[in-house]
């Protein structure tokens, strides 16, 4: 049975350059939160590589690889060494045409305990990722692993609570948001500010309303328009994790690599929604046009 107490980490660094140097600075980083005690550790969105999708190039889909694949079992292999459970995120090819942007859950005997793949697929300035990834047909499945039922969700999905909430309906104990994301280097001082809470509290939001711990793990530092036409984007860190009221528990910097400890008391979750039964007071009758576009 699990311990009252759950020690995680998330390991945030910035791109290294190639698919090995960056592997190497993820596995750093799982050794190190491994010495320090962490039974789960969280790594960041597409970990292995730069953040590709601030341009379309179909060259780039040779970044994609299988799962399992080179990256998966290398993970794999750490997993099993370190007695934790890995939280990876990969580039994967399904099929020729056919690429998603997935995460693995790697447990502690090295076992893929499961996969979820990215259901949002954002396209902005700078994220153009429908050019790359099929959206998910996984739904929102929790993994279960030894050190808790897990409900991994990826970047884009931070900012809808329906994907929250159901990774929550089905049983999730803890939210785990693989990210990359960071600031326009143009914007200004007050509207990075804004974005960077908005983020934040936007996540802390589906903690309270779930009653669940949550943490996100986002890269850091800057990557250039590989085009050379634009500023690039500047990943702003700031990884963190948060408690079933929205409490910090721990929090990254804004502008260095860093593994990230936090504890988690498992209990909290039953104690807040005793105090807090919004799943009780569900109007869940009401509720049926939520699955609509819009109401016109």
């Amino acid at each position: 049975m699990p311990s009252s107490r759950l020690t995680i980490a998330l390991v945030q660094h910035a791109d290294q350059g190639s698919v090995a140097s960056n592997l190497d600075a993820s596995e750093a980083g799982v050794r190190e939160a491994a010495h320090q005690g962490a039974e789960l550790v969280l790594l960041q969105e597409l970990h292995t590589g730069p953040y590709f999708c601030q341009i379309e190039d179909p060259a780039l889909c040779d970044l994609a690889e299988p799962i399992p694949g080179p990256s998966s079992e290398r993970l794999a292999a750490l997993a099993r060494e370190l007695n934790v459970v890995i939280v990876g995120s990969l580039f994967e090819r399904r099929a020729a045409g056919l690429y998603h942007n997935t995460a693995v859950v790697l447990e502690r005997d090295g076992r893929l305990a499961g996969v979820y793949r990215k259901m949002h697929i954002p396209d902005d300035p700078g994220y153009y990722e429908k050019f790359y990834f099929t959206p998910g047909d996984l739904g929102f499945t929790p993994i279960d692993t030894s050190v808790g039922r897990l409900g991994v969700l990826v970047c884009w999905d931070q900012w809808y609570p329906e994907a929250a909430r159901l990774m929550a309906l089905a049983g999730a104990e803890l939210l785990l948001y693989p990210t990359a994301i960071g600031w326009d280097p143009n914007d200004s001082a007050e509207e990075q500010q804004r974005q960077l809470d908005a983020w934040m509290t936007v996540q802390r939001g589906h903690a309270i309303a779930n009653g669940l711990p949550l943490a996100a793990c986002n890269r850091v530092g800057h990557e250039p328009d590989p085009n050379g036409t634009g500023p690039g984007a500047r990943f702003w860190g700031h990884s963190f994790v948060c408690g079933p009221q929205g409490e910090r528990l721990a929090e990254a910097a804004e502008d260095r690599p860093q593994v990230l400890i936090a504890e988690i008391e498992r209990a909290r979750s039953e104690q807040v929604r005793r105090l807090w039964p919004f799943f009780r007071d569900r109007r869940i009758d009401a509720y049926g046009e939520l699955a609509r576009r819009w109401r016109d």
